[in-house]
């Protein structure tokens, strides 16, 4: 009598509902790692920007009159890009008060939605 080498059906399901159960945990933790890590990110450049803004405004006296002035002044290497709309373009420009120079006094994300905490992300 020959013997067959393989696998049952049996084995082949009883692996597979393993790998599926451990799927099942294992995604999750994934996608809300990497939420987490746009946050952050988003959150870093934000304060880079800002500091950047800050440190030409007590160099020259008056804000920038656009973004690509940071990188033109070497304030910035190049204008970062936004993690959560993945694009460069989409940064919000906050004006300075009355009778200051300039164009650019803050900065915020164009992301239209919220964080993990509940807040805005154009509001940070």
């Amino acid at each position: 009598m020959k013997k067959h080498k393989g696998f049952t059906l049996i084995e082949l399901l009883v692996v597979m509902a393993i790998i599926a159960t451990l799927m099942t945990i294992a995604v999750p933790r994934y996608f809300s790692s990497l939420e987490n890590s746009r946050e952050t990110a988003l959150r870093q450049s934000l304060s880079v920007m800002r500091e950047a803004l800050d440190h030409y405004y007590g160099d020259t006296g008056h804000y920038p009159d656009s973004l690509e002035d940071m990188v033109t002044h070497r304030y910035l290497r190049s204008l970062p890009t936004d993690p959560i709309t993945e694009r460069n373009d989409m940064w919000v420009i906050v004006p300075p008060p009355e009778g200051v120079a300039g164009t650019v006094a803050d900065i915020k994300s164009g992301a239209t939605g919220r964080a993990r905490d509940g807040s805005l992300f154009g509001q940070w």
